[in-house]
């Protein structure tokens, strides 16, 4: 299954504070039904590909819509055929080496 990365920097907010934005991206995830983990620089989601998309989408919007001006939002998608791939396996695979 496909993982994204996804980082959002809120520009022009009342506070130089993340947490508020991450809080609110984890919701959206949530509420998307899909499996996440914050990371200190970004929150990585577990989903299909169009799944993924959309709630980038989402969470993008929404970031707009709770006060902040501007936003800089980054995604990494990483995706494979050859294999499975889910988000604690291969967190597992680095932690055991």
């Amino acid at each position: 299954m496909p993982l994204m990365e996804i980082s959002i920097v809120p520009v022009g907010g009342e506070t130089p504070s993340f947490s508020e934005t991450v809080k609110e991206a984890c919701r959206v995830v949530e509420q998307n039904g899909l499996s996440y983990q914050v990371t200190p620089t970004a929150t990585v989601v577990e989903g299909e590909i169009d799944q993924l998309m959309a709630v980038s989408s989402d969470i993008h919007r929404s970031t707009l819509q709770n006060g902040i001006r501007r936003v800089v939002t980054q995604i990494t998608i990483d995706d494979r055929l050859d294999g499975p791939m889910e988000l604690g396996t291969q967190v597992d695979k680095v932690k055991k080496q």
